[in-house]
């Protein structure tokens, strides 16, 4: 690897999603040789954003590119498309959706008209179908006609295993599923060969972490540690900055572990939920954008769901 090169991936890994905060362009970064990153806006869906706050991937390989999640509607997945073809002119052979949230999948109908095989784990699929319509509904007054042509598309390819090896053109990738945590479907892309890990939901970073009545912090839990198992070289996080692994046990493994420690005490004391939510302690937290507004709904979320434990 050249010097040039190892600038560019320090660039990449101190790079702030802020960046894209006013507009969206759909830029793909070195963040290894033939794996690259767009890094997403860490703010809510916005007109001006497309919904595409979130981070995407990119592998390139001899025999075609994957795709790490398709974006948010079908008009962001041609911006996509068309910010790949900047980096390569390998056709997109397969998208993997990370997860079940919007903008992992919405945007598969352009890529499926353009022939790519879908690939997901099975574990997304009712939660697709469940959400997907709200999806749909809750983005049509945000993006307005940005939405168009965006219709719900499934995956076409279901993997079911906790650890699914595929290759492409030499390159190894493989899917990590554990029960997922943000959603059910949540899964890791590892590429063992660069030392890269795409974790979708499963981290974030420089933004607090959110929990919808879907998430479950205990298999997102163990999702975590399957990825402290890797040991990857780069994160690249589901939001937030290119980084590393400290840095996401940092902003959310730690996060998560001292959430359902202290939810976890103050069922089994018999401690009221507003007093367990009032005592926990947020300082090492406080550095993480909206941790003010959203940390009070997470210890809520955590608590009712310690009580079903």
């Amino acid at each position: 690897m050249n010097t040039a090169f190892f600038k560019t991936v320090t660039l990449v890994l101190g790079l702030s999603s802020a960046a894209w905060a006013q507009a969206v362009e759909v830029k793909f970064e070195p963040v290894a040789p033939n794996v690259y990153a767009h890094v997403g806006d860490i703010e809510g869906r916005t007109y001006e954003n497309e919904a595409l706050n979130a981070n995407i991937g990119l592998v390139v390989t001899p025999a075609g590119a994957v795709l790490i999640d398709s974006g948010a509607s079908f008009q962001g997945a041609r911006q996509i498309a068309e910010a790949v073809k900047k980096v390569t002119p390998q056709p997109i052979k397969w998208v993997i959706n990370t997860g079940g949230q919007d903008h992992r999948w919405l945007g598969n109908g352009y890529f499926k008209a353009q022939g790519a095989e879908l690939i997901a784990h099975a574990d997304a699929e009712a939660d697709m179908k469940a959400r997907g319509p709200e999806h749909l509904r809750v983005n049509a007054p945000v993006l307005k006609e940005k939405m168009d042509g965006t219709e719900l598309t499934l995956p076409t390819r279901w993997l079911k295993d906790a650890n699914t090896k595929l290759e492409l053109g030499g390159t190894v990738i493989e899917v990590v599923h554990r029960k997922g945590g943000h959603t059910p479907g949540d899964s890791m892309v590892w590429l063992p060969q660069s030392g890269v890990v795409f974790t979708g939901d499963v981290v974030y970073v420089d933004r607090i972490l959110g929990l919808h009545p879907v998430s479950k912090t205990k298999t997102w839990v163990e999702s975590f540690e399957a990825l402290e198992a890797l040991s990857p070289k780069v994160v690249v996080p589901g939001h937030g900055s290119v980084t590393t692994l400290a840095k996401a046990q940092a902003d959310t493994g730690n996060l998560l572990k001292a959430l359902r420690a202290h939810m976890g005490k103050a069922v089994a004391d018999g401690t009221d939920m507003s007093t367990a939510i009032k005592s926990f302690d947020a300082t090492p937290y406080k550095h993480l954008k909206h941790v003010d507004v959203w940390l009070p709904q997470l210890s809520n979320l955590t608590y009712l769901e310690m009580e079903q434990e």
